[in-house]
């Protein structure tokens, strides 16, 4: 599981961490970890320029630079402002090689030490100038802690920033490398570790493919098991207009771990489920779990019939408008960017430049897990755990993809997951999918991919068997 911690969590550790073993030695396991990286990525022979700020990112990689040089490296820095460089550490640099140069134009490689997490969103000055270069020329750029001009705590972006094709990231993962628009400025990131110790819990988290396996236990049916034990998810979706609706959410369910499928729809719908699916149950009974809303009639009697069973409930498109305010029941709601839009009485924009924020602000507003669908899904809880999925490829923008989430998130709510647990957990499988098809793909093999990835990742301890 990787983990994200927030400027105050981190200030904190470096406090703690200096005043042990002294802040100087930090900037060297961080310069250290830094120049290794940077020998990796940037070929000999090249030369790198390295745009250097204030303060200690900008110190972090003169000390890198100084290292680069003492191993035969050509090292030129362009400084932010002199008068505010880190004296040390462009002493190093200057006295192992490198060069100060008055423009990063012609470089074909550089080093974006401008500014690290003290930085502000949004760019200006030679800064920006140098960001709009950066964005005209597209030299291979490397970034230090974060890229210069992204929100760090919250992955917004204000104005110019630099886009990063790999960030050399201190300690821990950064929010804004992980959620929003920023995070796609980000690009490969790799993580040194100087040390540090987190208080707490992190917020932030995100599930990787070897975290499957720890569901285990709670996901694969025993000697003792039946289907009932099992879990049954109820599945309320599809209409006369959006058929296929139904199918592809019955799907997604079917390629989790519940025991069995409960179709509550029109019967005509309900008898071409089955024709497709002669598993599931047309008939009216319990469920652990009801996913409402895919592909529905713009009703409000769907969810309130879900809804009086007193289940986990999983709540998704035609629904989402019919809300009842806080729920008092495990609830996983799954809206895209338009449809939280319309809930929070905001425009798409806005939650699309800060998705992490409104995805947390519907949280606490209806006392449900919000599962906020995008490039960088977010997984906010009422209680402020946020997580975010990195798996998956653009090639699920795709019809019936969310229906196929649905109905895996049902599943795994049924089976006895938490609705934070199940978000993430689908969000994540749904995404490995995809990244094994590859694309593109329709909606349709998405869930048999899903139903693979599932089954070979909990019955292979978290290596997919195949």
């Amino acid at each position: 599981m990787l983990t994200a911690h927030t400027v105050a969590q981190i200030r904190a550790a470096e406090e703690t961490a200096g005043a042990a073993v002294g802040f100087d030695a930090l900037m060297q396991q961080a310069a250290a970890g830094l120049a290794e990286r940077l020998l990796e990525l940037i070929p000999a022979g090249e030369a790198v320029v390295v745009l250097v700020g204030p303060g200690n990112n900008g110190g972090d990689a003169l000390f890198a630079a100084a290292a680069l040089c003492q191993v035969g490296r050509r090292v030129n820095l362009c400084l932010l402002d002199p008068a505010a460089v880190h004296l040390a550490g462009l002493e190093a640099a200057v006295a192992s090689g490198a060069k100060v140069v008055d423009s990063p134009a012609g470089h074909r490689f550089v080093v974006d030490a401008l500014f690290g997490i003290g930085g502000h969103v949004g760019l200006t000055g030679k800064a920006a100038d140098w960001a709009n270069w950066v964005e005209a020329d597209r030299p291979l750029v490397v970034a230090v802690d974060v890229p210069s001009g992204i929100g760090v705590d919250d992955g917004t972006l204000s104005g110019p920033a630099i886009r990063a094709d790999h960030t050399v990231t201190f300690a821990t993962r950064k929010y804004g490398l992980l959620v929003g628009p920023a995070a796609a400025f980000a690009g490969e990131v790799s993580l040194v570790d100087i040390g540090l110790d987190f208080a707490g819990e992190p917020v932030l988290t995100a599930l990787e493919a070897g975290d499957v396996a720890n569901f285990k236990d709670r996901l694969v049916p025993t000697s003792e098991s039946h289907k009932y034990t099992r879990g049954i998810v109820g599945i309320s979706a599809g209409s006369a207009a959006y058929p296929g609706a139904a199918h592809l959410c019955v799907a997604g369910a079917q390629a989790g771990p519940a025991g069995m499928v409960r179709f509550a729809g029109e019967q005509q719908l309900a008898m071409r489920v089955i024709d497709r699916a002669p598993e599931v149950v047309a008939a009216t009974g319990r469920a652990d779990c009801w996913v409402v809303g895919p592909g529905g009639d713009d009703s409000a009697a769907p969810l309130q019939a879900a809804l009086a069973t007193g289940s986990p409930i999983v709540v998704d498109a035609s629904a989402l408008a019919h809300l009842p305010g806080p729920f008092e029941t495990d609830a996983l709601l799954t809206p895209h960017a338009g449809e939280l839009a319309r809930l929070l009485a905001v425009t798409s924009g806005q939650v699309a430049a800060d998705p992490l924020r409104f995805a947390r602000e519907a949280a606490q507003k209806f006392s449900a897990t919000v599962l906020l669908k995008g490039a960088r899904t977010i997984i906010a809880a009422p209680d402020g755990r946020v997580a975010v999925n990195i798996s998956g490829t653009s090639w699920l923008a795709t019809a019936g993809a969310g229906d196929v989430l649905a109905g895996l998130a049902g599943s795994l709510l049924a089976a006895g997951l938490t609705a934070f647990e199940a978000g993430s957990l689908a969000a994540l499988l749904h995404g490995l999918a995809a990244d094994e098809i590859g694309g593109p793909f329709v909606a349709s093999e998405l869930a048999v991919a899903a139903s693979d990835s599932f089954a070979g990742f909990v019955m292979n301890d978290g290596s997919d068997g195949r």
